[in-house]
This record gives structure tokens, C-alpha cells and sequence, in this order.
């Protein structure tokens, strides 16, 4: 979870992905810097998030995108 905050903290060094808990509700991300998210995470991590996948739920914390990222991982 650390090394995933790290890798969000270099893309966007103005928001405290480790207390976020509504970064799309609260309009912190907006569609690009989810699609920088999505190349982040299959850069760093070797997974592919399908399109599915891609819903508010799974972006709004650090949390939430880890746990993405390891349901990803485990179904591979």
C-alpha cells in the first residue's frame, strides 16, 4: 500500500492519497489523472484494469485502487 501511495504521491504531489477517502466525489481526480492512474498501476504493478473495473468505487482512496490491484493480481 505504500509503494502505491508513493507512485500516486509522484503523479500528484498535491493530494494526501493516504487520508483521501473521496477523490472522485469530491472531484480531487478528474478523467485524466484517472487515465494516468490506470497506466501508474499497469506500469508499476503488470496488470490491466478492464474497463468494468473502471467505476468511481475503485478510485476514490488509495484503499479502494489497492484493493483493485490485488484483485487483479490474484486473478491472474
Amino acid at each position: 500500500m505504500d509503494e502505491l501511495i508513493a507512485v500516486l504521491r509522484e503523479q500528484r504531489p498535491d493530494i494526501d492519497f493516504a487520508t483521501q477517502k473521496s477523490l472522485i466525489d469530491d472531484e480531487v481526480l478528474d478523467s485524466f489523472d484517472i487515465i494516468s492512474v490506470i497506466a501508474l498501476v499497469s506500469e508499476h504493478y503488470g496488470v490491466t484494469i478492464p474497463p468494468e473495473e473502471i467505476i468511481p468505487e475503485n478510485f476514490n482512496s488509495a484503499e479502494s485502487l489497492y484493493a483493485l490491484i490485488l484483485s487483479l493480481l490474484k486473478n491472474e
